[in-house]
């Protein structure tokens, strides 16, 4: 997995282009990277089972106030157990119950030919085929709150990323995609399962999220408000993959009623998923740094771009829980858009 660099301008040449052949495993992998360093299992009973035997030094009892003075150190127990329960929080076994539901959406992206029905399908030919619940989306409305989960989030970002792109939204006549690179963002370059070579050709061109004009204002706001750990851009830049899958994500919702809050907390769980590693990490920031409990933090907070951009997040994040010896375990490659 390729890492990125610190990206500002989301251009292809420095955002390269994700193969939607293999994006599925970018979202995933980095969830099942965590699970095989923790012996194949994230168990929230950590958090009610292994309190007793942590030691962290120069802090006192582990209490909900953040767990370091001074003097920060941990010893390697208790930085297995801090990390193993942000991954169990951040992650649930359960997946995550989205209130949104693809509808018919992915149906008029066949119809428009913004995906090729066969080239999609191809795409999960040697892996068995796509999975039971998604077999059907290419053919038939989905009209089921998405469930998400480890292994299904990079097949959603395929789903959702060609709604993004290829959805009209007046604002996007001023998105920074919207100009003579248009053809060479990862987001458009990279979309080669339509009936097009490019997805710049699609982009902003077809009506395949009903939206009232106060549900796209909702949708820009927001989606200039949240950003993604593979470069320092906003949703509403969706110069890659998952800038596009998410933005088509927050269309869908604003049309299917979802209040503001609602789209924040859709947006934190869809990226925590896509760039589990990272939002893993975020959450024992937290935990160690603030003493707030992930399920406790502000999902507007999190989404911003100290806390979702790469650059603020490496500044911030990554710097602090760095200088903690113990608290992280060997660190595989971070977030990036391709495999």
């Amino acid at each position: 997995m390729e890492r990125p660099a610190d990206l500002t301008d989301g251009a292809a040449g420095n955002h390269s282009a994700p193969d939607p052949a293999i994006a599925q495993a970018n979202a995933s992998g980095v969830a099942r990277g965590i699970t095989r360093r923790r012996a194949g299992l994230l168990l929230a009973s950590l958090a009610a089972s292994s309190f007793a035997g942590w030691t962290i030094l120069q802090s006192g009892p582990f209490s909900g106030r953040p767990a370091f003075g001074s003097n920060r150190s941990v010893t390697p127990e208790a930085g297995r157990a801090l990390f193993d329960e942000a991954a169990a929080s951040v992650l649930p076994t359960t997946g995550f119950q989205s209130r949104i539901a693809l509808q018919d959406s992915v149906l008029k992206l066949v119809a428009e030919g913004v995906i090729d029905a066969e080239r999609f399908a191809s795409v999960y030919e040697s892996r068995g085929g796509l999975p039971v619940e998604l077999r059907y989306t290419l053919s038939w409305p989905s009209l089921l709150p998405i469930h998400l989960t480890a292994e299904n989030a990079g097949y959603y970002v395929n789903l959702l990323w060609p709604v993004g792109l290829a959805n009209y939204m007046s604002t996007n006549k001023t998105s920074p995609v919207n100009g003579a690179s248009l053809f060479n963002f990862a987001s458009t370059a990279g979309w080669t399962l339509g009936k097009e070579d490019n997805g710049g050709a699609y982009f902003n061109r077809f009506r395949i999220v009903d939206l009232r004009p106060e549900q796209e204002a909702l949708v820009t706001r927001v989606a200039k408000s949240t950003f993604r750990p593979c470069c320092n851009n906003s949703t509403f830049f969706q110069d890659c993959n998952h800038g596009s899958a998410l933005l088509g994500l927050l269309q869908l919702g604003a049309s299917q009623g979802l209040t503001e809050d609602e789209l924040y907390q859709e947006a934190l769980a869809f990226n925590a998923f896509w760039f589990s590693q990272i939002y893993v990490q975020t959450a024992l920031y937290f935990k160690v740094m603030e003493g707030i409990d992930w399920a406790e933090v502000d999902p507007r907070t999190v989404m911003g771009a100290r806390y979702s951009a790469l650059g603020p997040w490496q500044a911030t994040v990554g710097a602090q829980l760095a200088r903690i010896p113990n608290l992280l375990p060997q660190q595989e490659d971070g977030a990036s858009c391709g495999t």
